[in-house]
């Protein structure tokens, strides 16, 4: 198989305090994973871990059969690993388009390519990051990401509070990334449904321990198992 990414015994948090326990995790190329549980288990830190934000206390982290475990967070960005946090993280004082060209690098998108797939971004290209809603912020932060060329995206909640019709519209370009850009994709998302519909695989925590690994199918078509791993585990 070809692998995009491999956790092997993780055990990270902040600082002395650990978050994560013997995270094992095996996410094929072009593969897709949601990310559920509760809130304050673990989903946000492992995304975050991935990316280099965190304290690793063990283990080891692969991308594409490399050994990133010690790489800086700009390394894992070059390498090709795109992190969309749900804080967004947008420069408020910059417009559209400076916070896109800002964020390039080669062999990355060009911000007419960011358009095309948010036309919305294209109408207001010139406006500050702090005059566009909340909507457009999420799909700036995407973009952004898209800039840097990635082959694998990490979605930390991108769809948390916002209205349907915005929901809709971000769900579609990331089919539209995972079917006919090929890229890989972890979603951490609060609607389990949304979640499992979007991906193939689904991976849940419960106090920093996975306690479901397995096809997102089979869990959208026994809700009763899915809302006793979230609710109850």
């Amino acid at each position: 198989m070809n692998e995009a990414l491999k956790l092997t015994g993780v055990r990270a948090g902040y600082g002395p305090t650990v978050v994560l326990e013997d995270m094992e995790l095996l996410l094929p190329a072009r593969g897709s994973l949601a990310v559920l549980g509760r809130n304050g288990v673990g989903k946000t830190t492992l995304l975050a871990t991935i990316m280099g934000l965190t304290t690793l206390h063990a283990g080891s982290i692969e991308y594409q059969r490399r050994p990133i475990t010690r790489l800086p967070v700009y390394e894992r960005a070059r390498l090709g690993i795109g992190y969309v946090p749900q804080t967004r993280d947008i420069f408020p004082s910059l417009s559209v388009e400076e916070n896109l060209r800002v964020a390039a690098l080669s062999g990355g998108w060009a911000p007419a390519q960011v358009y095309e797939l948010f036309p919305r971004l294209a109408e207001r290209r010139r406006h500050m990051g702090n005059q566009i809603s909340g909507g457009e912020q999420q799909m700036l932060a995407i973009g952004r990401a898209l800039m840097g060329g990635p082959s694998l995206l990490l979605l930390d909640e991108p769809l948390e509070g916002l209205a349907p019709i915005i929901i809709e519209v971000l769900l579609q370009a990331i089919r539209r990334l995972m079917r006919e850009e090929a890229l890989g994709v972890v979603l951490v998302e609060q609607s389990a449904k949304l979640a499992l519909e979007l991906s193939d695989e689904a991976l849940v925590l419960d106090r920093g321990r996975i306690v479901y690994h397995g096809p997102s199918a089979e869990l959208l078509a026994d809700p009763a198992r899915l809302a006793a791993l979230i609710v109850a585990v």
